[in-house]
């Protein structure tokens, strides 16, 4: 299908998605709250990229911001999303609403439940083709059998309602949506929440063959390491809004520098552990309405010292083209050793109850 006429003027010599020192705030009763905090990564052609991070740490506000989706509460305060060099915080909203599903898509958190459940699937997918295309009916219907095929779904379905699909059938139908008009880049934010391990495993598999057979990008967002892991080329790590650790996946996966990253790899399951063996990091991440002065993660580092309550310290690079926010790097081997026992990370759980039961007895 041949794209609709725009008026954006793309580099071609510039990367497909640079995010430079974003910030983005929420506009509240008591103020100004910093959900995304200065952060920086790019997504080449053919990738994809990874966001992962603990629930509320600002990756799904990413997502939004990059779309010109955050409530209206919500303002991208500082920084630029560049897509093909076209900075997407600049743009009118008839020019964001012609470059979505154009150029980027977005498959939502619960895109299972976002198809409208009284309209038929084969209606809801050629309804937004013809938004954006002047094709007939019969044409935007070839292009969603053509989706459907694509996305391992039987065309002979897709006059079906949303109710007749189980749980993994609606997200692939969902996926095939978001294809409809080529985009260049997809989102996937938590794109197999609710899933069973077997349909997750199908939907990322298909997700990666999309990317081999189309030459498209994809952003994946999750809560989720194993997802990341098992899809991604490169990973951004996040923590409270900061951007903690950022490079290959594989390298971090293998030589984590931050031990942020080293708690999040002891709290998810792999194929040769135990479930005993898994280490929870203790604690909770700080409210963004009351950030610590220092380092985000201070308040659970099992590692942190003096200086890491002095300012949250910058994202350096610590090997070729691998970044991480932490002040002890020189430390990290003896770091990634003792990050593996479980008594490094239970001492915080100790020191935290002494200290509650000391502020206890001082009230008394």
């Amino acid at each position: 299908m041949n794209r609709a006429n725009t008026d954006f003027e793309f580099d071609d010599d510039a990367p497909l998605l640079e995010v430079t020192d974003l910030e983005v705030t929420y506009r509240t009763r008591s103020g100004g709250l910093v959900a995304v905090d200065r952060i920086d990564f790019t997504v080449d052609e053919n990738e994809i990229f990874g966001l992962v991070g603990e629930s509320g740490c600002g990756k799904s506000t990413v997502a939004q911001a990059m779309l010109g989706l955050l409530p209206s509460n919500g303002e991208v305060s500082a920084g630029s999303i560049e897509f093909r060099g076209v900075d997407l915080t600049d743009l009118e909203k008839r020019e964001l609403d012609t470059l979505r599903w154009e150029h980027v898509s977005l498959i939502s958190q619960g895109a299972m439940n976002s198809l409208n459940p009284v309209l038929r699937i084969s209606n809801q997918i050629v309804e937004a083709i013809q938004a954006h295309r002047d094709v007939s009916t019969e044409e935007a219907r070839e292009r969603t059998a053509e989706l459907f095929e694509m996305v391992g779904l039987d065309p002979g379905r897709m006059d079906d309602y949303p109710h007749q699909f189980s749980g993994g059938m609606k997200q692939r139908a969902y996926i095939a949506m978001s294809l409809a008009l080529d985009p260049d880049l997809i989102i996937a934010d938590e794109p197999t929440t609710a899933l069973d391990v077997i349909v997750q495993d199908q939907i990322l598999k298909r997700l990666k063959e999309l990317r081999d057979e189309l030459g498209i990008s994809v952003i994946i967002i999750s809560h989720d390491i194993s997802v990341i892991a098992e899809t991604c080329n490169r990973l951004g790590v996040m923590y409270s809004g900061k951007l903690m650790e950022y490079g290959d996946l594989r390298d971090i996966f293998a030589n984590p520098y931050n031990p942020y990253t080293l708690g999040l790899q002891n709290a998810f399951p792999t194929l040769r552990g135990d479930q005993s063996d898994l280490i929870s990091i203790p604690g909770s991440p700080p409210d963004i309405a009351a950030l610590p002065e220092g380092c985000r993660f201070r308040a659970r580092c099992p590692f942190a010292t003096a200086e890491c309550d002095t300012a949250h310290p910058p994202l350096e690079e610590v090997a070729e083209d691998h970044y991480s926010a932490c002040y002890h790097h020189e430390r990290i081997e003896s770091m990634r050793t003792d990050a593996q026992r479980r008594r490094t990370w239970e001492r915080l759980r100790d020191d935290a109850t002494a200290g509650t039961a000391a502020v206890e007895d001082a009230d008394d």
